[in-house]
């Protein structure tokens, strides 16, 4: 899969869906009728494509971009452990995390390695079988989260 197929998937698959591109990185969030002010706005997927924000993953690399999205404590439990174990580290931090992944691996699903203890992974390039085995559940999760957040949000005001 590339970023366009991605991109596609997401906007073509579900309802809501607005994307803002900024520095070549693409922001998806669940915003039905285009009014919720910027400010305000939380991805539940991103497209990324450069170091700016995570020099882990080496992003530099020729077509080389990482899918993140956020999903549930429930799912990250099962498929990483605990987050609160993962390594605590800052964009800020100098590009090496020792530890159990390789973030510039292509086409691994793996704990996103700065936000991964917010309950957000990552996936490097995925293959169309990795998309359709085990990213689409994923991006089907988190938004069905931004969906039920919206709505909670809608029904508090």
């Amino acid at each position: 899969m590339n970023e366009s197929a991605i991109s596609q998937y997401l906007t073509g698959t579900f309802e809501g869906v607005d994307v803002v591109i900024a520095s070549g990185d693409s922001f998806f969030f669940y915003n039905p009728d285009r009014n919720i002010p910027p400010d305000h706005r939380f991805p539940f997927v991103t497209l990324v494509t450069s170091d700016i924000n995570d020099p882990f993953s080496h992003l530099n690399r020729p077509s080389v971009f990482r899918l993140n999205i956020g999903i549930g404590k429930q799912t990250f439990h099962s498929l990483f452990g605990d987050p609160a174990a993962l390594p605590s580290v800052s964009a800020a931090d100098s590009g090496e995390i020792s530890g159990d992944y390789d973030f510039a691996a292509l086409n691994q699903l793996m704990p996103h390695p700065v936000y991964g203890r917010m309950l957000w992974v990552c996936i490097l390039n995925p293959s169309d079988e990795m998309f359709e085995t085990n990213v689409r559940p994923l991006l089907t999760e988190a938004y069905e989260m931004a969906v039920n957040r919206h709505k909670r949000r809608a029904a508090r005001n």
